[in-house]
């Protein structure tokens, strides 16, 4: 199973339409996973042309967006528990806060959003994955998001890119 994570999109405002990099992968992409701060819903229409799109609100989305997705979302991807949270909030890093989000699930996964920054790593025997933003790198060289093969393990990747812009 093929899953594409993307977070932090904030379009319009960081960009007028999906990159071409992003959508090169969503051809034979199973599932789609946004983490939040896709900031208007077209976003949400774009992106479920391509595959089935699962999701969490992020601390920019309206009332339409969070009509449509929960805080936080706990699936099932070939036997693989998967947690999702956008990762805001008060007070320690979005790291411990995700951690300490899903404490009590038995999670093989957790994809986060929000600082921007793409990580993979373990923590305990959780693997933290933080996809980037496909429209907003901040001060880092390039846009990245995340693909994940699913099967009886996971596998987790970036992708890191550059538009034709720059």
């Amino acid at each position: 199973m093929k899953l594409i994570v993307l977070s932090d999109t904030h379009m319009p405002k960081k960009a007028k339409q999906l990159p071409d990099r992003l959508i090169e992968e969503l051809k034979d992409a199973d599932l789609i996973i946004h983490a939040g701060d896709w900031q208007t819903v077209e976003v949400y229409h774009e992106l479920k042309k391509h595959a089935p799109v699962r999701g969490v609100y992020g601390n920019v989305d309206g009332e339409d967006i969070k009509r449509l997705f929960p805080s936080q979302l706990v699936f099932d991807a070939e036997g693989h528990k998967i947690g999702v949270i956008h990762g805001h909030g008060e007070k320690k890093t979005t790291e411990k806060r995700v951690i300490e989000a899903f404490e009590k699930e038995d999670v093989s996964l957790i994809i986060f959003g929000h600082s921007h920054l793409p990580l993979l790593r373990y923590y305990k025997n959780k693997l933290l994955f933080n996809p980037g933003s496909v429209t907003d790198k901040r001060k880092l060289p390039y846009y990245s998001f995340g693909k994940l093969t699913v099967s009886e393990e996971i596998q987790a990747e970036h992708i890191f890119f550059k538009t034709t812009e720059e």
